[in-house]
């Protein structure tokens, strides 16, 4: 009975190559709707559908806001506050800062966790990108290898304009907020293009934390932040 068993079990080596085969099929399916997003807009990314799934679930009424715009419409200031806030390397890294993740590793592993929402984080706005666009909010070794390879796919297949373009467009900025214009419809009731360097610093100050701060927009932190960034994003580097 027990050989009987054994026999209509699948050999390990199959289910190792099952297993390889189905992960290269992710792989592909990242690859594959990358390139399409070369030249189409990103109408929703893992994170948008996230969102939308809890306010299902919590029976939350939260207005939903989400409008692609051209690169050039986005204007000058979110796109240097954005970098000198999130990635100030951004133009010539090639996707990852490894001295920046080596020390976010470390704090991590030695428990200097940040107080009241002053969040610095290791990774880029590839990496970033890579994370909304396809993967979980949660924590794992296995999520951050597959969002280095994807943030490799990013790099290879896009340029940094187009990368630049689809993070500031898709990025949370508070519940049902996604995208620069409309995070500055809605706290500053202007056009991305028109947002002062104040105004685009402290959308981007918000950036690691959008949900807490949507509900302290002023306050002596994101007040003294705002002005650092502001003055930062005059000498930040972007795509043209």
């Amino acid at each position: 009975m027990a050989a009987s068993r054994s026999a209509r079990r699948p050999p390990l080596g199959r289910l190792v190559l099952l297993a390889l085969s189905a992960l290269l099929v992710l792989q592909l399916y990242f690859a594959l709707r990358i390139a399409l997003w070369s030249v189409l807009p990103v109408s929703d990314t893992a994170f948008m559908r996230a969102s939308q799934l809890r306010m299902l679930h919590g029976r939350e009424t939260v207005e939903w806001h989400h409008e692609w715009i051209a690169y050039e419409a986005l204007g000058p200031w979110i796109k240097r506050a954005v970098v000198a806030s999130e990635d100030a390397t951004f133009l010539h890294n090639p996707g990852v800062d490894w001295q920046a993740l080596r020390q976010a590793w470390i704090r991590d592993h030695t428990r200097r966790v940040e107080r009241d929402h002053r969040i610095v984080g290791g990774s880029t706005i590839t990496q970033q990108l890579a994370k909304n666009l396809f993967l979980s909010p949660e924590r794992s070794y296995l999520r951050k290898g597959q969002e280095l390879v994807i943030t490799g796919m990013l790099e290879l297949l896009l340029d940094k304009r187009r990368i630049l373009q689809m993070y500031l467009n898709s990025v949370e900025w508070g519940d049902g907020v996604y995208g620069a214009q409309a995070a500055a419809r809605r706290y500053f009731h202007v056009p991305a293009a028109r947002l002062s360097p104040l105004q685009a610093a402290r959308l981007a100050v918000m950036l690691p934390a959008p949900r807490f701060f949507q509900h302290h927009l002023y306050g002596p932190y994101i007040d003294r932040r705002s002005y650092t960034i502001a003055a930062r994003a005059r000498d930040a580097q972007i795509p043209r």
